[in-house]
Order: C-alpha cells, then sequence, then structure tokens
C-alpha cells in the first residue's frame, strides 16, 4: 500500500506542478489554458482503481487523473502531453494544439471540453454499448465507463437527464455500468453550492448506488474508489461518487478569489490541501517527500522549458483539417456494397415508404446499425417511417427511448464510439434545439479535438419543416435551420422525393461508417406520403428507388431551359416544378435546381445553372433571417455570378396554427408572382 500511495502523491504533485507552469507560461504569453486542477487531486485514486481499458470521460479538473491513467501505460508523458496542451502546440498528440483537452487513446481517455456536464449523455451512450455484440474491441466486455464532473455542473439539464436515463435503463434489467463521479468543490465559478446538495440531490437515487469520499483522504479515497468501481463492474449497473474536494488557485488563472470569498474560506480551503494531507501521511511513514516534490518539480519545469519553442498551427488548412473527411470514392464503394438493386416488380414508392426500405436495407446489411428514437420501434414512428423495422430486426436494434433528445443524441454518440453506426430519430425539428449542443459541442467537435483519432458517425433523422395539415404550430411545423448549418462539419441532407431520399440516405449512412461524419437527414414532413405532383390521381411523386449515387454537395436538377433558375428544396421542389410548368405555357423555359444538400452547398451546380440562364430565383421555404437563401445568393455572389437574383422565403416568424400558418409560409402564387417579376428586369 506505501508504494501504491507514494506513486499517486506522485501523480498528484505532478497535476499541482503541471498547474503552476500553466499559469507561467500564461504569464509569460506562451501558455493559454490555466484552469487547473489544484484542490482535485484525490483524482488519481480514481485512475489507480479503475483500468487503463476503462474509457473515461472527464471533468476538466482531472489532471492528476489523467496523470496517473497515463502513468499506467509504458510510454506515454503526461508532463509533456498537458503542457503541449497549454501551449497550443501542434504536436500534442490528442487535440494537436486546437486545445487543451485530456484525450489519450492508449490510455482509453476520451476528450472532453465540457465545462458543463454536456459529455455525460455520451458516457451514458457509451456504457449501454459497452456490452452489446459488435463494440469494439479495444474496450472488454466487463469495463466500466468513468464520468467526471463538477457539483455545479450536475445542476445542469444535461447531467439531470444523462443520470435519469441511466437509472431508468438500468430499471429495464439492461447493462449501464458507469460510475458518476462528482467532483465536489461546493462552488461553481462564484456560486456557492448549498452545503450537502449533491447527497440531497442525488444520494438517495433508487437505483442509483451511492458511493462518498474525501477527496483530501487519498487512502480512504482508493478504498472508496476501489469499492465503487468494482460494484458497477459486478452489477453492471449505474452508480455515483461524491468525491469530496477543494478548489485552490481559483476558478481560473484570471480570477479573483478575494472579490467573491471571505479570507475565512479562503484560509478554510487552504487547510484542506489534498497534497499537504499525503505528504504528513507519507512523511510519517518515512517516505522523503522533500526530494520527490523536488524531483517532480525539476521534471516539470524541464519540460514547460522544453514546450514553449513546439510551433503551433500555423494555417486555416491545418486548423480544420479533421473537422469534414472526405473520400468520395470509398463513399461510393460503401454505398455500393449497401446497396441492392430493385426488384423490377416493386411499385413506386413514397418518400416515407423509400426512407423505410432504405432503413431496412441498412439493419440487412451492417449489424452494427442501430435505429432508434421516440416512438420509432412499436409503434413505427408517428408517420409510419420505421413500421414494422422493429418485428424485422429485433428490439436490440430497433428500439424506443425517452423522451428526451438530450440522451437520445447521447446514445447516438456513445454507441457511434464503440464501433456502432447509429440512426437516431428526433421528432420534430422543434424539439432538436433543446439539444442541439448534443450536435455543437460534442459529436462535431469529437474528431476536431482529437485529429480523427475518435470519431461518432452517426445520420440524425429529422422530421421537419411547415405544411403540415391538421396537426400544426410551431413545434409540429418548424422551418429553422440555421442553428444546424452552422456546425463545422455537419453534413445536412433534405430529400424531396423517394428516390434521392434513398440515394441521400445511402450516401449519408457511408459517410458516417466511412470518414465518420455526423449527418442530420431532414425529411419534409408534409411530403411523406404524398403521390401527386400535378393533378389529383396522376402518381407523379411516387418513384422506385434506383442504384444513383448522391455524392455530398450535388444537386438534382430537372429541365434544361433558358430563361430562368428556380433554386429550391424540400417541399419546394414539386412547389417549383408546377410553376415552371405553368411557366412553360406561357413560352418561358425554367429549369428547376433541388440543392438536396443543404450543407455542404452544392456551389459548383448551382453556379452552372446560374450561369445557363443568367437568372436564378430561390425558393426557400425556411426563414428569411439565418434561411438557406441567404447563403445560397452569397455563394453566388462569391463566384463572380453577374446575372439577376432574387429570392423569396418564409416570414421571420414561428409556425401559428391553423390557416393563420399560410400568411408566414412560402407559397406557389408568391414564387411565380416573384419569377414572372424577376424575367421583367
Amino acid at each position: 500500500m506505501g508504494g501504491v500511495l507514494t506513486g499517486l502523491f506522485e501523480s498528484q504533485l505532478t497535476s499541482r506542478h503541471l498547474d503552476f507552469a500553466a499559469r507561467e507560461l500564461g504569464a509569460a504569453k506562451r501558455g493559454y489554458y490555466s484552469i487547473g486542477s489544484a484542490g482535485h487531486e484525490g483524482n488519481a485514486a480514481l485512475a489507480e482503481a479503475t483500468r487503463t481499458t476503462d474509457p473515461a470521460l472527464l471533468h476538466y479538473r482531472s489532471g492528476a487523473f489523467y496523470v496517473h491513467r497515463c502513468r499506467k501505460v509504458p510510454g506515454l508523458d503526461p508532463i509533456r502531453d498537458v503542457l503541449l496542451g497549454v501551449v497550443a502546440a501542434r504536436s500534442e498528440p490528442m487535440a494537436g494544439g486546437r486545445h487543451k483537452v485530456f484525450g489519450r487513446a492508449e490510455a482509453s481517455i476520451i476528450p472532453q471540453t465540457s465545462t458543463i456536464a454536456s459529455h455525460l449523455p455520451r458516457a451514458v451512450g457509451l456504457a449501454f454499448a459497452l456490452n452489446r455484440s459488435g463494440a469494439r474491441p479495444e474496450w472488454p466486455a466487463d469495463s466500466v465507463v468513468l464520468c467526471t464532473f463538477g457539483d455545479a455542473s450536475a445542476n445542469h439539464s444535461t447531467a439531470t437527464g444523462a443520470i435519469n436515463t441511466a437509472i431508468h435503463t438500468a430499471h429495464q434489467g439492461l447493462p449501464l455500468p458507469i460510475l458518476f463521479v462528482c467532483e465536489d468543490n461546493g462552488i461553481g465559478l462564484s456560486v456557492p453550492t448549498p452545503p450537502g446538495w449533491i447527497t440531497t440531490a442525488y444520494g438517495t437515487r433508487p437505483g442509483l448506488r451511492w458511493f462518498e469520499a474525501d477527496g483530501t483522504d487519498l487512502p480512504a479515497t482508493l478504498a472508496t474508489a476501489r469499492a465503487a468501481t468494482a460494484w458497477v463492474r459486478d452489477h453492471r449497473a449505474p452508480a455515483f461518487l461524491r468525491l469530496r474536494t477543494t478548489r485552490l488557485l481559483g476558478h481560473a488563472g484570471s480570477d479573483v478569489e478575494s472579490a467573491y470569498r471571505s479570507p475565512a474560506e479562503l484560509a478554510a480551503d487552504a487547510a484542506r490541501d489534498p497534497l499537504l494531507a499525503t505528504a504528513r501521511l507519507l512523511s510519517a511513514r518515512g517516505v522523503d517527500v522533500i526530494a520527490l516534490h523536488d524531483r517532480v518539480h525539476a521534471a516539470v519545469t524541464e519540460t514547460a522549458t522544453a514546450v514553449r519553442t513546439e510551433p503551433g498551427l500555423t494555417s486555416t488548412a491545418a486548423v480544420i483539417a479533421p473537422l469534414a473527411p472526405a473520400r468520395p470514392g470509398a463513399v461510393r464503394a460503401a454505398v455500393e456494397r449497401l446497396h441492392r438493386p430493385p426488384d423490377e416488380t416493386s411499385a413506386p414508392l413514397t418518400l416515407a415508404a423509400a426512407i423505410n426500405h432504405t432503413l431496412a436495407e441498412a439493419l440487412t446489411a451492417d449489424p452494427t446499425v442501430l435505429v432508434f428514437g421516440e416512438d420509432v420501434a412499436r409503434k413505427g414512428g408517428v408517420y409510419g417511417v420505421t413500421k414494422n423495422l422493429r418485428a424485422r430486426f429485433g428490439p436490440r436494434r430497433v428500439f424506443d427511448t425517452l423522451l428526451d433528445e438530450q440522451s437520445i443524441l447521447g446514445t447516438a454518440l456513445g454507441t457511434a464510439l464503440a464501433g456502432f453506426l447509429p440512426i437516431p430519430e428526433i421528432q420534430y425539428l422543434a424539439y432538436l434545439h433543446n439539444a442541439i449542443d448534443q450536435l455543437r459541442g460534442e459529436a462535431a467537435t469529437l474528431p476536431f479535438f482529437s485529429q480523427g483519432r475518435y470519431r461518432n458517425g452517426m445520420v440524425v433523422r429529422i422530421a421537419g419543416y411547415g405544411y403540415q395539415k391538421g396537426f400544426g404550430g410551431h413545434f409540429h411545423n418548424d422551418n429553422a435551420v440555421a442553428a444546424l448549418r452552422d456546425i463545422p462539419g455537419l453534413v445536412l441532407a433534405s430529400p424531396a422525393r423517394a428516390d434521392d431520399a434513398a440515394a441521400l440516405l445511402r450516401t449519408c449512412l457511408a459517410a458516417a461508417r466511412v470518414d465518420g461524419r455526423v449527418c442530420v437527414f431532414l425529411e419534409p414532413i408534409a411530403l411523406y406520403h404524398t403521390r401527386d405532383l400535378h393533378e389529383p390521381g396522376d402518381e407523379g411523386w411516387v418513384s422506385t428507388p434506383g442504384t444513383e449515387h448522391a455524392p455530398i454537395g450535388s444537386a438534382r436538377e430537372y429541365g434544361a431551359g433558358t430563361d430562368l433558375t428556380l433554386v429550391c428544396f424540400a417541399d419546394t421542389v414539386p412547389m417549383c416544378l408546377r410553376v415552371a410548368r405553368r411557366l412553360a405555357a406561357d413560352g418561358i423555359a425554367a429549369r428547376v435546381l433541388d440543392l438536396r444538400w443543404l450543407t455542404p452547398l452544392p456551389a459548383s451546380d448551382l453556379l452552372r445553372v446560374a450561369r445557363a440562364t443568367g437568372r436564378v430565383l430561390v425558393a426557400d421555404e425556411t426563414r428569411r433571417s439565418g434561411g438557406v437563401s441567404e447563403s445560397v445568393l452569397t455563394a453566388l455572389v462569391d463566384a463572380g455570378f453577374d446575372g439577376r437574383m432574387a429570392r423569396v422565403t418564409g416570414a421571420d416568424s414561428f409556425v401559428p396554427l391553423g390557416p393563420a400558418a399560410a400568411h408566414v409560409l412560402l407559397d406557389e402564387e408568391t414564387i411565380e408572382r416573384a419569377a414572372r417579376e424577376l424575367l421583367r428586369r
């Protein structure tokens, strides 16, 4: 035990001196990150109690854990790792200078930058995935997921929802081996946590095993950490460890604690310094703690001096390289492997049926594909899009979830990390907005902060847009896509018809698998079951999915008119086709361009058809401010298009209930009127 405690103390000392070095580098204008772990060094015991193959998603004050876990893996140098992150060096082994993270694949530490517990849903999803056939072999079936966070973050809806999901899952008898560790220092930024609050909030939750330890008492913390880890490993169920810590050196390097804390409070925290407690313990056992301190200090100082000259990232291309890897040839090959030629006797399909067919195709071809969300399994989705998939492929691969979008996306994040290809469904576009940071702050950033070493390829299906009749209002008719289009690296596909739905969905699935892309598949509710285009009974909007491949960023063109180009997507595609037919009756030759991909835009196709006609009208069903048309027109201007341009859009409004929706949604009459006006200019 003495040797173990001495090793832990060395990790504690290393973490503290790394904090000092970060501040010194910052003062010298060479360091860029100074949120430290001082006072939390008891978390080194967690690294001793867990295996190096237990996935760890860490709180930003878990420096001692990082040091000790890496010291258990031959060949790793946690001192250099951390300091390279502080100086934003491109040689930093995980993020490559993009951010200072605690992450090391060799030590099963998943890089996290969260300060508000947004990594908890992913951690729950990963724990859910570990005991499923097909999970990544680097994490043994009896692994435990460790997730650490602060007492202030424990109040965030992301944390409370994730912990609730873990309990809910385990309540159903499903394995959920996760140890939540709240590093409770009693304060968040400058706001105190009420004494006993974490115990009150989580200590009596049925289905959540409770452990507690004083993080300044290293032997007790190690004993409790071992007991908690063993319990989770044996029971495959969630547990919660409250690790009482103290916060030293303030929230961050620029924080002046005396502005909001009394001298007595600061003195009380200083008296609970975990390093002093461990030093006294080891000194009483005859360990030369001064010599150990000096050796650690020298090692950190030497490395801090060496990293000062490490170069950082020097170009835009270098910074964004991990964001959107693209291997179109490999994606095409993957689509061809997945696709089965259609039955020649098959009847033409609606858009909804084509999506169902393609999901079944993917589930058949790839055993790692999972389909899940609210109502997707037994009910088959609100609109029947996932009908019969559960019956065909079983509840382990097609399953219902809680009504919690953060947890749905967290399940996708965790299962993707474990090697699965998740297809989560968000029931309506408006419901995404309360969980979108799971895409922006977690899904999209993971490859960015790991140089692509960790990826979470997925295809998020979302029913959206307006024009839904009989069941409306702003939650079920939402046309806000700006927040999605603003996420770096995210692919946003939006089909209008059955054959495109199949082609785009296959491409998204292949891109998620091959390149780890995060794809959002935005489905127009009003077109799900549409069969006719021009007249009732013409069956002009059904089709049989063929063998066509739809590369990311490629548009679909209708007609070859030379007078006008109508640019559209989703619901406005059939509208523009009907408008084009009426224009043709008056001798006006218009072509229609369905963007299909809203991010990235099909810029080359767009410019080509614009130049072919010299006039472009964008029919954009999203809002005028922040809508798709802004980027379409900007793309044309940036490319030097000097023809005539105009746009018609939805209003800057939420969609009201009932017939009033017609006042804020784009309609065919408006499109046609704008087209004729543009032709008169």
